[in-house]
Parts: structure tokens; sequence; C-alpha cells
């Protein structure tokens, strides 16, 4: 064994010649061609239409080059609207989403005769097909007969028509984030939870620290690196709302567009009204947002991180 190991470690250590390092480039060929492929040319190419002001898509032709599609964005009350929808969004359904998963990951972690039972009914949601989740919900939130209009029957409330009228469809859809979203966040909390070395917790109970005290002394701060990892996988899949709009309101973007979101809106542009150049300004706006939210979530994590005396 210790000759095998010998063998091993200059191995490991050795400096990269241009034949290991053309060696390991053919082992990543396939994955580097198809990642160019569908990947990094059509998001080039998604920023070269944008800026192509007359541009007929079927031929390729392109008649003028400027920022024609940026100006028609800012001038585009929809749009506005779509953005304002997409980020109220994700402001409620983000923090919603990730501390319920926290706290439910948390009670399963304490529990583990029910854990693997509750791990893969929570997990349901995220392998379900995202038209047949819209389909159960759309009949939950039905006026007539619906299950939530139902049970706030016996409380003593009128039904709510959640899917015709503007002022609650958002929150329908709110609702539906939030329940489809918790599966996979659980799952990597609970990954968290479970590389967590319980002789901190240990250590803090000798010195008489409660249940509370131990969580957010001990638990949250050894967990903050998954909550990142979580809380940006969060955001960007909240940005990225399609499916669940066009499977809960049949093709539509809800009532009055209550729930027009960025992504449905680049949708609208590209399939429906055939403005192929303004629907790939949208996605490049699109893109920037996401990157800025991203980048400021990345750093204040990490700001919260160094204060807490520990690296990122």
């Amino acid at each position: 064994m210790g000759a095998v190991f010998g063998r091993v470690m200059p191995m490991l250590n050795a400096k990269p010649t241009w034949k290991s390092t053309i060696k390991a480039l053919l082992y990543l060929a396939p994955l580097l061609i198809i990642t160019v492929i569908f990947t990094v040319w059509p998001l080039i190419n998604a920023f070269l239409m944008s800026a192509y002001t007359q541009y007929n898509y079927f031929t390729n032709h392109v008649n003028a080059i400027g920022w024609g599609n940026f100006i028609t964005l800012w001038q585009d009350p929809t749009f506005h609207l779509a953005c304002r929808n997409t980020l109220l969004l994700t402001l409620v359904v983000m923090p919603l989403t990730v501390v319920l998963s926290l706290f439910i990951a948390y009670g399963l972690n304490r529990n583990e005769h029910l854990a693997g039972f509750f791990r893969t009914i929570y997990f349901l949601p995220f392998v379900t097909s995202t038209v047949a989740i819209g389909l159960v919900w759309n009949w939950i939130f039905r006026l007539d007969g619906g299950l939530l209009n139902h049970v706030l029957g016996w409380f003593g409330y009128t039904a709510i028509d959640w899917l015709n009228d503007p002022h609650y469809a958002l929150a329908a859809l709110m609702v539906v984030c939030v329940w489809q979203g918790l599966g996979f966040n659980i799952i990597l909390f609970l990954a968290g939870l479970n590389h967590i070395d319980q002789r901190y917790a240990a250590a803090a109970r000798l010195d008489g620290a409660n249940a509370w005290q131990r969580f957010t002394n001990v638990t949250w701060p050894l967990l903050l690196p998954m909550t990142i990892l979580i809380v940006v996988k969060t955001t960007l899949t909240n940005f990225k709302v399609f499916d669940q709009v066009y499977a809960l309101f049949h093709g539509s973007a809800g009532p009055g567009n209550a729930d027009l979101t960025l992504m449905y809106y680049l949708y609208q542009k590209f399939y429906v009204e055939n403005q192929y150049a303004v629907a790939a300004a949208s996605g490049v706006v699109f893109f920037v947002l996401v990157g800025g939210i991203t980048l400021l979530t990345y750093g204040y994590f990490r700001h919260r991180r160094r204060r807490m005396g520990g690296r990122l």
C-alpha cells in the first residue's frame, strides 16, 4: 500500500506539461463541446441579436444595429409589469421557501424515525411534472368546488376567485412556487445538518445554552455556506418562473397579466408576437439582473461569514 501511495503522490504534485494539458482537454472535450454549442453560443447570439433593430429572423439578415430594442423595453409598460411581478414574486417566495425548508429540515433531522418517510413526501413536488402540479393547484384554487374555498367556508369566509381575480392571482402563484420549492431545499439543508459535528452543540449544551441559542450560535453559522447555495438557487429558480404560470392559468399570464413574469414576457415576444430581437434584449436584461442579484447575495453572505470569524 505504501508503495502505491509513493507512486501516486508524485503524479498528483507533478507540474503540468503540454502533454498532460492536452490529454486533460481531450478528456473534457465532449462536455466542453456540448457546453459551447448549447450554452455559450446561444448566450453570445442572444447578446448580438439584442442589438439588431431591423432583423429578419428566418433569413438571418441584419439591416440595422442599435439600442432600439432596449429603448422599446424601457418604454413598454408590460415589461415594467413583468419586472415588478418577478421581483415581488422572488422577494416573497425566496425567504419563505428558505425559512420553511430550514425549519422542516431541522425538525426532520431531530426526528430520525420518521425522517425518511417525510423526506420522500417533501421531495415529491420536485420530481413531479409541473403540468400535473398546475392542474392539481388549479383544482385547489377553483372558485366553485375548489378545495381551498371549501376549507375557507368552514371558517365562515366567502369564496375567493383566486385564478380570475387580479388581486389574488399572484398570491396563488406564490403559494405554488413555495410548495414546489420546498422539497429540494429540505434535502440540501438535511445534507448540511448531517455534516455538522454534534460535538459543537454538545459543548454549547454543557455551557448552558438553550435550544435557540445552540441554533443561532452553533448550527446557523456552520450551515451558512449551504444557506448561501440555497438562497442563490431559490432566487434563480423564482426569477425563471414560467411553467407554473403557463400550467396554472392554462397558457395565459393570469387575469390582466397579473402573473406576467420576465420569462413569460420573453416567451410572448419570441413565440407569440415574433419580435425576436426584443425578446433577445429582454433576455439580456434578465441575465444582467439575475447576475447582479446573485453577486449581491453572495457578497452579503460572504460579509456575514467573515464577521462571524470564518472563511467562505
